[in-house]
Order: C-alpha cells, then structure tokens, then sequence
C-alpha cells in the first residue's frame, strides 16, 4: 500500500508521525513523508523517501506556527502529493485540516496522529472536569475552523449534526496513557491510545560534546526546560531568571520554542537549540515545561518528575493531567520570594519520582509505533473506525 505522511512540519509533530512511518516502511508498505524542504534531512535520517510541498507549488502550509492560516496551502500541496504517489491513505497530524480536507475530497481514509493527551470533548464523562469549558470552546472553534476550510475547497456542506467530530479523521492516536485522560471520561469510539511514538534525530557528536563540557564544568544538578510557544503575552523567562540565579540548579533551557529568550547576566542557564533530547535528559533529574507533549512524554519515558507552568493552547490541559497522576508540581508563573522552591519540591519528593517512574515504565513498554501502524493499515483495509479492544488499551 501506498502511504502519505502530512503532518506539520515542527519537530513536535513531524517526529512521532516519523515513528509511525517508519515502522510501516518495515512492513513493506511504500511510505513517503510531504513537508517543508527544511525537514528533508531529518526525513533522509529516518530512511524514509520525502516531497518538499514547495515542489508542488507551496511555500508555506506545514508550520505549527502558521497552522490557522494555511490550510488551502496544506490542502492544495496534500492533495497533488497524494495523486502523484497514489496514497491510499494519509497519515497526518492534529492541527493539519488541509489534509484532513484533502482526505475528504480523495476519498482516501486519514490517520491524525494526536497529542499525549485528548484535546477535544469526549463522548461521554468528565462532567466535572475544571477544564471542561476550554475544553468545549476548543472543539467549537476547531471543527468551525475545519468547516470553514472545507467551504473554501469546495466541498458541499455537511448534513447536521454530524455522526462523529471531524478532526478525528479515520482514527485518532493519543500517544500518552489512560492515565492522563479525566477521571470517568470516556473516548470518541475512533480515539486510540498507542503510546509515545518516540523517534528523534541522532545527536551530532559535536554538538553533544560541547554541551557536556558545560555540564561537567558545573557542579549543580541539571534541570531541562522546555518550553512552547507563549500565548496571551505571557512569558516565563523572569521566572527562570529569578530560579536560576544563586539557586542550587543548572537549567539548560531548548529555546526552539521560546520567544526572543533573555537569560539575565550570571544567571545559571545554558541555552540550546538542538532537535533532539534524549541525551539532555539523561544528564537532568527534573523537567520544567509550559506542558507540551514532546517534553512531558520524553521526561517521564526517562522516569523523570516534572514542574509545569502551563501557558495556553493543550499546555493548560497536560498540566493539569500530569497533576492528577501525581508525576508533576504547578509552578507559579509569577516570581516569588523563592521562585526555585517548586524545583526542589519537585526533585526532593521521593513519590513524585516514583509515580513518573511507574507511567514512565508503562509508556516504555508500549510497542507505539506497531500500535500505530496497526490502526493505519486497519484504516487502509476500511475498519479503522472500528480496531480491537487491545489497540484501545493504553
């Protein structure tokens, strides 16, 4: 079978889907990922064959960034892909309803791999969930968003109401754990928990070097932050300058994410910019997040505790997951009298450690990526609305 990947571009969202892809190459599948060109060495890397959707005529339509504002040019770009390497399904991500579109007017089935946790309303339950309104709005605005899009394609309208929410595709792959959904929630029937599906690129040797050196030459413990994107204005960097001023931690902080970073003279913070963590985090006993997937899933696949700050978008939501499940401490956003107090909370506290190790070891074992590919080739045989009871367990 032929297979087209058309998730976003960014890391967050092009790694996982690699995984999957990866692991449906092996099984013999002809696999080919369409992205932005600046994604084709990390493609190259994976071994799997890559289209620049500037080949097809678009130069934007695939930047996590931009995601609200380019979905013709995810569409026009998925849909020229897809009939030159005659798809038979599409494998995307949340966020991409170019290609959920495209999926539609090709008549083909589309996989969306998703996030840790499930960002719109479930089927049933969650009744009480504190964050059960953001949630609403969210799906609101996202399946208004995808209406909208399909308009603009041409598409006919839809009947109402609608069998099912859109932004599920075929099958929507959650790569967290049950554990991370709201108490008594219950999922969509096209929502499947697969694990992790952890894949990032090879440290450059170099590069891992010379930021070891660094750490070696300190002698405080490591905390890894981590951040995404701000929203509301919002901006953390006072409060890492204040944790990690004369406090007990180094913080080597991926500024990937983070707005026009301002680490203050003196202050213990190292910056980085590497596509990959692995290597980071098995040098660090705690992660600082805004509450993004990459990070939360990286860190307690290592075992490790987190403290969460969440800002907007999914942040708010896996946050408040990770609270529940016992693995993270809330760190104020505001700058307290000691603002690394939440830090060391965090790596003192013996049962946070141990319950990060318990769900670490639970998404560890999971084999994600032959879950994933499971549910797209039951996707490319017509019964991914419908997988077994195994590929619903988390």
């Amino acid at each position: 079978m032929n297979v087209l990947l058309c998730p976003l571009s960014d890391g967050g969202f092009l790694y996982p889907v690699i995984a999957a892809g990866r692991e449906l190459a092996r099984r013999g599948h002809a696999v080919t990922a369409l992205g932005r060109a600046r994604a084709a060495p990390v493609l190259a890397e994976a071994g799997l064959s890559f289209a620049a959707v500037e080949d097809f005529g678009e130069r934007t339509g695939f930047s996590a960034a931009r995601w609200g504002l380019t979905g013709m040019e995810q569409y026009r770009a998925t849909v020229r892909a897809a009939i030159e390497v005659r798809a038979d399904v599409l494998v995307t991500s949340v966020l991409c309803h170019g290609a959920l579109v495209a999926a539609e007017a090709l008549d083909i089935p589309v996989v969306v791999v998703g996030l840790s946790i499930h960002l719109w309303d479930y089927r049933a339950g969650g009744d009480g969930e504190p964050l059960g309104g953001t949630r609403r709005i969210r799906t609101l605005d996202t399946v208004g968003h995808h209406a909208a899009l399909r308009e603009q394609a041409g598409l006919p309208p839809r009947p109402r109401p609608q069998p099912h929410n859109p932004l599920l595709g075929t099958a929507l792959l959650l790569r967290g754990s049950p554990a991370l959904e709201y108490p008594g929630a219950v999922l969509p029937d096209r929502v499947h928990h697969v694990g992790p599906l952890a894949w990032e690129p090879a440290a450059d040797p170099g590069d891992l070097e010379e930021v070891l050196a660094v750490l070696d030459r300190s002698a405080k413990p490591m905390v890894y932050v981590h951040l995404g994107r701000y929203f509301e204005g919002l901006n953390l960097w006072p409060l890492l300058n204040a944790a990690f001023t004369g406090g007990p931690f180094l913080g080597v902080v991926e500024r990937g994410r983070s707005r026009d970073p301002r680490p203050a003279p003196g202050t213990d913070i190292l910056l980085v910019r590497k596509p990959w963590m692995g290597p980071l985090l098995d040098r660090a006993g705690l992660v600082l997040t805004s509450g993004t997937s990459a990070p939360v899933l990286a860190a307690l696949r290592q075992g490790l505790p987190l403290a969460v700050s969440p800002n907007g978008a999914e942040q708010a939501l896996l946050a408040a997951a990770c609270l529940r499940a016992g693995v993270a401490v809330r760190v104020p956003a505001a700058v307290s009298r000691d603002p690394a107090a939440a830090l060391r909370e965090a790596w003192r506290s013996p049962g946070l450690r141990a319950r990060a190790r318990d769900l670490g070891r639970e998404l560890a074992a999971v084999d994600s990526a032959a879950r994933a590919a499971d549910v797209v080739e039951q996707a490319m045989s017509g019964s991914g609305a419908a997988a077994s009871p195994a590929l619903r367990k988390g």
